[in-house]
This record gives structure tokens, C-alpha cells and sequence, in this order.
């Protein structure tokens, strides 16, 4: 899969004239070389792939790291750097890039470290954006994609199962994600266990639970808290960030109500939210543009005399955002084996409604991965 993954990328580093390539995007390294959970910038260790277009491919990544990728990436030579020794990272980087006239980079993901040091070593002439050759080639996904984007939809499932389970009256909001924590993890290690050979792939879910209840309903990312929530109150949950399942990521929301709908003119702002979405999936099919899906589902919170809203979803893969996005301006086609989070939302001062799912494209439609009951009855907990 790497391999096939590395040579189309090479191919098309022939067909745009670039001699070598400088990768330093997580998700892109992992999705070319299968290596992963690395020290990051964040602690200002740079972990940088060289490719060349037709030579051996290049990791230079942190001692400290040297074992993990000796172990996980399917590169051609491995070069560890140490703190304060001799040039640390750029040691590697005057040979690779010498005699280069066309050389790409990511410039929305290279280091400022990094992209200072490469500018010093050749001209910005010499510089071309990459990005947009892997955004295409991740764009579809492969057989193996499609089957991790089906088993994340297993997890967001369990996710969103377990949280309704645990909403209740005079329940502390951080309950909810402890128990969606669980669940994931739980059905993240079975599938894992079941169909996956990588023993080093965590099953746990992180990131912080996105969700919000009473008051707190319109602010969109909203982490659980100790806030006691209470009958009658909405809860919004949201797995965006925690579906992240053998690192590939899907897009899930849910709305709910604790025991009754103490505000009933927030059934109406639902309802368009729910219609919203409907009206989206009714444009969703191979051959149509991303924008035209986007304006499906704007028309209808317009039509309703809301304001016009953001985005209407996203591709997801390996990252939580990829190309193309349901938005106003992006004219990608849709095709096959593409995957997509697809939202229907209204908010208004003191309600915000969301229901959201991700999908695969499929030849004549799409198909859910993600599934929950959508109806105000069906959500009452």
C-alpha cells in the first residue's frame, strides 16, 4: 500500500518536472511511509521526507524516534538526528536539494524552522507547492481506505450509542465523555484485534469530547466540562475529532434532549437543521460539484430565514480536513470512493441544532458510515 502510494507519487513528480520533494505534513509522512506517532514540532523536533524523483527516498527524523521508524516507516534510508549535535535535521538537507531547479514543499505545513533553512539553502524560485498533488491523490480512496472509513463508523457508532446512554438528568457533562472514551476504545481494539496486523496502533480514542448542554448549546466546540445537566436541557455530542480510528478520521453530531423538550420552539430550528442535511444528501452523488451540495443545504436555512451558514462538510481521510469542502467556491467533482462528513445546523441567540454523518461516494449515490436515529422523538433521552 505505501509502496503503490510512494510510486504514484513519484510519477507525479515526473509529470510537473520536480526533482525532489520535501514532506513534513504528519499525515502525509504516515500516508506515504506508514510512520506515525513521532515527537512533533510542538516539542521542535522537525521529522522531514525527502523524496527524490528517482532516487532513494530519505526519513531524517529525531534519535530519540530512531526505533519506531526502523520499525513502521517504508522508506529507502533513515538518517536520525540528536539534539545539539553537529547540524542536527539539516544535515541531510544541502545534498538532497543541490543541483535541484524545481523543488516541492508543503508551504502551509513546513516548519517556520524548517522553511527558514530552505530558504537560505536555494532561492524561492525554486520553490513549488506539492500540497495540491496530494490532496488529489488522497482524494480517493482506496479499497483498504474504504474498509478503515467503514470500521471508524463502527467506533463513531459506538461513540455516539455509549454517549446517549449516558445523558441523563443531573449528570456531569465530563460522565458523557468518559463514557464514549470507553466504548470507542473498546470497539477500536476489536476491530483492530479482528483485522488489522499493526500491533503498535493504539485503540484508544483522544482528543477532548466535543459537546455542549443548556446554556452552553451555541458554543460549537465546547469541551465536557463539570456542568450538571438537567431535564429538559438539549445536549449536543460531536466525534470530529475523537472518530480517529488506525488514524483515519470521519465527521459525526448528534442532538438530544434530556427526558422532554423543555423549549418547544426549539423543535422548529431542529427540523430545518434535519431538512438542511436531507437536502444535502439529496445532492450527494458522483458527477456534481461540492459547491452544489453546499448550496442544496444553504438554500434551505436560508429559505427558512436563518442566516447563511458555513460550510456544509468536508472530505476526510488521514487528516480531519481534507479536499474537496462543501463550500461555496470549491467546483471539484465528486466521484467514487471519495469520503465525506455532510452537515445539516441552525443556530439562533440561545439554540443551535447540528446533525452530521459522514459517507462514502459511491457509483450511483453514497453510503453511510455513520448512522444514529435523526427524528426530535427518536432523540428525546
Amino acid at each position: 500500500m505505501f509502496e503503490t502510494r510512494m510510486n504514484t507519487f513519484r510519477a507525479e513528480m515526473v509529470e510537473k518536472g520536480l526533482d525532489v520533494a520535501l514532506i513534513t505534513d504528519d499525515d502525509n509522512v504516515y500516508y506515504l511511509t506508514g510512520y506515525y506517532d513521532y515527537l512533533h514540532m510542538e516539542f521542535g523536533r522537525p521529522t522531514i521526507l525527502i523524496v527524490p524523483r528517482d532516487g532513494p527516498s530519505l526519513l531524517i527524523t529525531p534519535t530519540i524516534d530512531l526505533n519506531t521508524a526502523q520499525s513502521a516507516a517504508r522508506v529507502d534510508m533513515i538518517a536520525a538526528w540528536n539534539d545539539g549535535m553537529g547540524a542536527e535535521w539539516r544535515t541531510e538537507l544541502p545534498a538532497a536539494v543541490k543541483g535541484a531547479t524545481l523543488i516541492g514543499i508543503e508551504p502551509d505545513h513546513m516548519p517556520a524552522l524548517v522553511r527558514r533553512y530552505v530558504d537560505e539553502l536555494v532561492g524561492t524560485q525554486y520553490l513549488i507547492s506539492i500540497t495540491p498533488i496530494l490532496s488529489e491523490m488522497r482524494m480517493i480512496k482506496s479499497t483498504q481506505e474504504l474498509q478503515l472509513a467503514r470500521h471508524a463508523g463502527q467506533v463513531a457508532n459506538a461513540m455516539m450509542d455509549a454517549g446517549r446512554a449516558a445523558i441523563g438528568d443531573c449528570v456531569p457533562e465530563y460522565e458523557i465523555a468518559i463514557a464514549t472514551s470507553q466504548a470507542g476504545t473498546r470497539k477500536a481494539a476489536e476491530l483492530l484485534t479482528a483485522h488489522y496486523g499493526d500491533v503498535d496502533m493504539s485503540p484508544n480514542t483522544h482528543f477532548l469530547q466535543i459537546m455542549a448542554s443548556g446554556e452552553t448549546i451555541t458554543k460549537t466546540h465546547h469541551r465536557a466540562t463539570t456542568r450538571i445537566m438537567r431535564r429538559g436541557e438539549p445536549v449536543f455530542l460531536c466525534f470530529c475529532g475523537m472518530t480517529n480510528f488506525h488514524r483515519f478520521k470521519l465527521g459525526f453530531d448528534r442532538t438530544f434532549w434530556i427526558g422532554e423538550m423543555m423549549d418547544p420552539s426549539q423543535a422548529a430550528v431542529y427540523e430545518v437543521a434535519l431538512a438542511s442535511q436531507q437536502a444535502a444528501l439529496d445532492a450527494l452523488r458522483p458527477g456534481v460539484t461540492a459547491e452544489s451540495v453546499h448550496a442544496a443545504y444553504a438554500e434551505v436555512i436560508q429559505g427558512a430565514g436563518y442566516e447563511y451558514p458555513f460550510r456544509c462538510g468536508r472530505a476526510t481521510g488521514f487528516s480531519f480536513l481534507e479536499a474537496p469542502q462543501l463550500v461555496t467556491g470549491d467546483t471539484t467533482t465528486l466521484q467514487p470512493g471519495m469520503v465525506l462528513a455532510v452537515d445539516g445546523s441552525v443556530a439562533v441567540d440561545n439554540f443551535r441544532a447540528q446533525i452530521g454523518d459522514s459517507f462514502i461516494i459511491t457509483q450511483d449515490g453514497y453510503e453511510p458510515v455513520t448512522e444514529h436515529p435523526k427524528t426530535i422523538d427518536q432523540l428525546i433521552v
